[in-house]
């Protein structure tokens, strides 16, 4: 296949890119090694917009961080996407934690993050009486938000899409060479890709597509989190963010409020070899629990509905690298995005597409397909509003999904949306059939059942995740045969 434009990853970041560089006249398309979309690093994380006051004045981190946080209201708005802004506090328990939290202060008064101030005991009760009331003082951030990531890049895929953008899921990259001809040569799992500007958002991956274009090497480190998810709460125990005092492996351990009601506990930090082994440990996670107590006393697994882990990657010098590739024409990288990454996504996507229509002398379209628009959630709807709904479709009337409230008509909704779901796990992001407290145990096999409806396919193709995570492995009738031999 031959393309103006490669993009090399569907995570937040690359669907956000795909979505600024559909607004001009080229073909693009953009490869993804999942079955899906926000497979990586943009289904498992903590789905919080950073107020900006960790990343070191200077940095790109700092710089991308504080723009993109300021576009999340307005973009959220347009796309249909979660958001709120509860704030966050960072807790200290002791003076050197005050000396850590003075410093974060500054940095963010340096970064421009609005309103951050130092707080004491007890305002921190006053905001949040949960605490442990041990806390001596805290970073309050009234500006830190909550998204949710995932649903953050489908409403950016389907845009990208809805504008000409083409996605191919499946497909691995195993090399990255320029050609005699001066294209770009991308050989993936169907077959090689010629184009002539390539871009890599590969995230975990980044590096070692990096260092197939260029001389410079860079390293990624995979740094696993684990976390604990919990059941919905009322009252939820808190309305902000809780964050604990940083270290050099990360932001540690938070307790977290979702758009969705959930708490958040998690997550770990760990540096592993395998980018793929998103495995979660008993020992791990006791020590998230153990370390959650101290933020929370009252913290303990009876509400846990599930574990998960999601892998960040840390380049090795400790800063985002973006923009083109050294030593090298036509080819532009995002490199070692981690936190704050979903944060600094809408800003790097703005400025890398703007810096390539500019290098690459791109035309703006005459006209852009506007955002999809979003109905409301059944769950969230009003008994007269469900009334409506179930008028307008019938299948709004039939429940597959108890826990979450999700009707037939919304998970085939989100299997037919312009990049639309053709797993189990992808219905359950788009719509949280299976997000509850029985963890699909209800729903999963309605769920199968209307997806191979919908795909044109028998329900013993139909995957968990993609590749060979069948539900089943055959039908009643295959089992008669081979007992019947």
């Amino acid at each position: 296949m031959t393309t103006d434009i490669l993009i090399i990853g569907a995570g937040v970041v690359g669907c956000a890119l795909a979505r600024v560089l559909s607004r001009y006249e080229a073909d693009i398309v953009v490869l993804e090694r999942g079955a899906d979309v926000a497979e990586g690093a943009s289904k498992a994380n903590s789905g919080i917009v950073h107020a900006g006051f960790d990343a070191h004045p200077g940095t790109l981190k700092a710089k991308q961080n504080v723009e993109g946080a300021a576009m999340y209201p307005a973009l959220c708005e347009e796309l249909g996407v979660p958001y709120s802004q509860p704030g966050a506090l960072v807790i200290g328990f002791n003076e050197e934690d005050r000396k850590t939290l003075e410093t974060l202060v500054e940095q963010g008064v340096q970064n421009g993050v609005p309103g951050v101030r130092l707080i004491q005991r007890d305002e921190v009760l006053a905001l949040e009486p949960n605490t442990n009331p041990e806390v001596l003082c805290a970073l309050y951030a009234p500006t830190s938000g909550l998204t949710s990531p995932y649903e953050m890049t489908f409403a950016l895929a389907d845009h990208a899409a809805v504008n000409g953008v083409r996605f191919r899921l499946n497909e691995e990259v195993t090399s990255v060479e320029k050609g005699e001809d001066g294209l770009w040569h991308v050989k993936a799992t169907s077959g090689e890709y010629v184009c002539r500007v390539v871009v890599n958002c590969a995230g975990v991956g980044s590096a070692a597509i990096h260092n197939m274009m260029s001389e410079d090497k860079l390293t990624i480190i995979n740094r696993r989190g684990q976390y604990y998810l919990m059941d919905r709460m009322d009252p939820m125990p808190f309305r902000m963010t809780m964050f604990q005092c940083p270290t050099k492996m990360g932001k540690g351990v938070l307790v977290s409020p979702t758009v969705h009601g959930n708490l958040l506990l998690g997550p770990s930090a760990e540096d592993i070899p395998d980018a793929c082994d998103t495995a979660t440990t008993g020992d791990i996670l006791d020590f998230v629990l153990d370390k959650s107590k101290l933020t929370w006393p009252a913290a303990s697994t009876r509400g846990a509905i599930t574990n998960f882990s999601g892998i960040r990657a840390h380049e090795a010098k400790g800063d985002f690298v973006i923009g083109a590739v050294k030593g090298q024409e036509n080819a532009y990288e995002t490199v070692g995005i981690e936190s704050p990454g979903l944060s600094s996504a809408p800003a790097i996507a703005e400025s890398l597409g703007a810096q390539i229509a500019e290098e690459q002398g791109l035309a703006r379209k005459a006209e852009i397909v506007p955002t999809l628009k979003r109905e409301k959630p059944f769950h969230a709807m009003t008994t007269a509003e469900r009334a409506e709904a179930v008028k307008a479709d019938p299948l709004n009337g039939r429940l597959v999904c108890r826990c979450e409230v999700v009707t037939e008509a919304e998970i085939r909704e989100a299997i037919r949306r312009p990049v639309g779901a053709t797993t189990i796990d992808g219905v359950k992001r788009r719509t949280r059939a299976g997000m509850g407290r029985c963890q699909g145990g209800f729903c999963s096999p309605r769920v199968a059942e209307i997806l191979a409806e919908e795909l044109g396919v028998p329900m013993t193709e139909i995957t968990k995740c993609g590749g060979e995570s069948r539900l089943l492995v055959g039908t009643i009738a295959d089992a008669m045969t081979k007992e019947a031999e």
